[in-house]
């Protein structure tokens, strides 16, 4: 495990490190969704025979995982792409390969561009690109934005009930403050969009999803912007785990 401190506060980023087979290819950094924990979510990825080689940084955002929460933090999208490029700065990374799911993947693109000497390529993973309507009951983000912080940081046995016992695993480690906040900017979304930055973007960019859930919305778009898109089937949002192998391969293709 590693750490740095990464506010003015000395709040600290932590992550597992894979340190690689020194052969000299660019650092992979692994980023989590809302709620996630990278160890949790990458490890299999990290250690898979199509992927190993790099150095590879599997890192909880602040609040979440391993990683410190402080209350003070504002959690938005950009804050964490912000403190997740002092973390990399204080590793010695530069040019790194992101691959990153959901919310992480916004705050992936977030990174790339705000800090673009520290990636070179992106593979997102059903990230999330767009504003959304918050609804009270809705699964995911939606229905965390949708309560209050109040509501949100005493109902554990609404936001358990409502995650699931695999998403509640890594859930409740988090901070609530974290989750909350986290979960209020990425519906509320940024301007330009996140799809409008990623589509900007002048580097190697990779978008997954589940095919099952039918054709990305905005495909044609992201595809005429020279972000290639790639449906895999037999999944759902948690393609890395539902369809390791297959996830692994389109990785491994979108990374060579």
């Amino acid at each position: 495990m590693r750490h740095a401190a990464v506010t003015p506060a000395g709040d600290r980023i932590r992550w597992i490190e894979h340190p690689g087979d020194g052969t000299g290819r660019p650092a992979r950094l692994h980023l989590h969704g809302l709620g996630a924990s990278s160890p949790v979510y990458w490890s299999a990825t990290a250690a898979h025979p199509l992927l190993t080689g790099p150095r590879a940084l599997l890192l909880d955002l602040l609040g979440f995982g391993i990683s410190d929460r402080p209350t003070a933090f504002p959690y938005t999208m950009a804050a964490h792409a912000d403190a997740v490029a002092v973390a990399l700065g204080a590793a010695g990374v530069t040019g790194a390969e992101v691959v990153a799911h959901s919310m992480g993947g916004t705050v992936a693109v977030l990174l790339a561009a705000r800090h673009p000497e520290l990636v070179a390529r992106l593979v997102l993973v059903d990230a999330n690109l767009d504003a959304l309507e918050s609804e009270r009951g809705a699964g995911g983000s939606r229905g965390i934005a949708a309560r209050t912080a109040e509501e949100f940081r005493t109902g554990d046995a609404e936001t358990a009930a409502a995650a699931g016992d695999a998403w509640w695993a890594t859930m409740r480690l988090a901070g609530r403050e974290a989750v909350h906040r986290s979960a209020v900017d990425l519906v509320r979304g940024t301007t330009p969009s996140v799809r409008e930055v990623l589509c900007g973007l002048p580097i190697p960019r990779t978008f997954l999803y589940p095919a099952d859930d039918g054709p990305f919305p905005g495909a044609d778009g992201l595809t005429a912007a020279g972000v290639t898109v790639v449906g895999l089937p037999g999944c759902g949002h948690n393609m890395m785990l539902d369809a390791p192998e297959e996830f692994a391969r389109a990785t491994a293709a979108a990374l060579a």
